[in-house]
């Protein structure tokens, strides 16, 4: 009993050979898959990560634009409200009668009921502005 154990056990280490060999080509094709699915995942991986810097800098460049946007669109609200402020001033300036009693004579050479309206047309004013001009410059050679 004694030499068939150990023939079995010499027959082990030289039967395991070619299963070893097997076995040492299931492990490295095994570590090939392996190496070539965690070498795609890092792929992937560094995909996304740059996917995910560009979007942060896109998002951050996009929120200075909006903040500037808002800075000028305050700006001209508070430009509108303060127009629109001095429009009402105005408006309440020109809704008096004694101001609309101006602007009538003034602009639209309107008189009062008791009144006599004169309009004195200057059509030589403009002439003697245009005679003025060439006399100044005359003189001033």
């Amino acid at each position: 009993m004694a030499n068939t154990k150990r023939t079995k056990g010499k027959n082990k280490k030289s039967e395991p050979a070619p299963q070893q060999n097997a076995s040492l080509k299931k492990s490295r094709k095994e570590l090939r898959k392996t190496g070539f699915y965690y070498s795609f995942l890092t792929i992937v991986l560094l995909f996304c990560l740059i996917q995910i810097g560009f979007s942060a800098i896109l998002n951050i460049s996009k929120l200075v634009a909006y903040k500037a946007k808002i800075i000028t669109l305050k700006k001209t609200l508070t430009d509108a409200e303060e127009q629109n402020k001095n429009l009402k001033e105005e408006i309440k300036l020109y809704s008096t009668t004694q101001n609309l009693e101006g602007i009538a004579r003034n602009t639209l050479k309107m008189a009062g009921e008791d009144e006599v309206l004169i309009i004195i047309n200057n059509t030589d004013t403009k002439s003697d502005k245009k005679q003025k001009k060439k006399t100044e410059a005359k003189n001033a050679q």
